[in-house]
């Protein structure tokens, strides 16, 4: 499938893994992590609708800056990583959907069902970065789940200690 994917856009598997998995994944992960310590800190303190509107800010926020840095990091011309603005955009888009996804819930205005359904789908989001990681970057499914929900209990912990300061 790797190579299907990487012949639909003419280049070969790591062009394709350095082009457009690897910026596509840093966003996801970034988005789905940096965002649950100001969503779970707003949903603790002001509830829902807060929580919401934090995740959605925080989530195109995200997006934006991480488009620009990931563009202005790198040209590709040294690294052989393909354009900036297309590394940009692909880093940008996935950083504002893996916020996204988890700021939804909040349009449940009991915040404590809104925090079941938001783990719920935080769960999901981290298989499936693990299994990005796994089918793009071959790293053992067992330990990327491990690695990617450490990284986010930590950064829940932090938001719900912050939200309970």
């Amino acid at each position: 499938m790797q190579e299907a994917l990487a012949r639909i856009r003419g280049l070969d598997r790591r062009a394709l893994v350095l082009r457009y998995v690897q910026p596509g994944l840093v966003g996801l992960i970034d988005g789905a992590l940096s965002s649950l310590a100001p969503i779970f800190a707003a949903a603790v303190v002001s509830g829902s609708h807060a929580a919401l509107l934090v995740g959605l800010a925080t989530s195109v926020g995200a997006g934006i800056s991480m488009a620009f840095s990931e563009g202005l990091s790198d040209t590709g011309e040294h690294t052989g990583r393909g354009s900036a603005v297309a590394r940009g955009a692909v880093t940008g888009v996935m950083t504002t959907f893996g916020g996204i996804f988890h700021s939804l819930p909040f349009v449940i205005s009991d915040v404590h069902a809104a925090l079941i359904v938001a783990g719920i789908v935080v769960a999901c989001e981290i298989v499936a970065i693990s299994l990005v990681r796994k089918f793009f970057l071959q790293v053992p499914l067992r330990m990327s789940v491990v690695q990617v929900a450490f990284g986010g209990g930590l950064i829940v912990a932090a938001g719900v200690l912050l939200g309970n300061a």
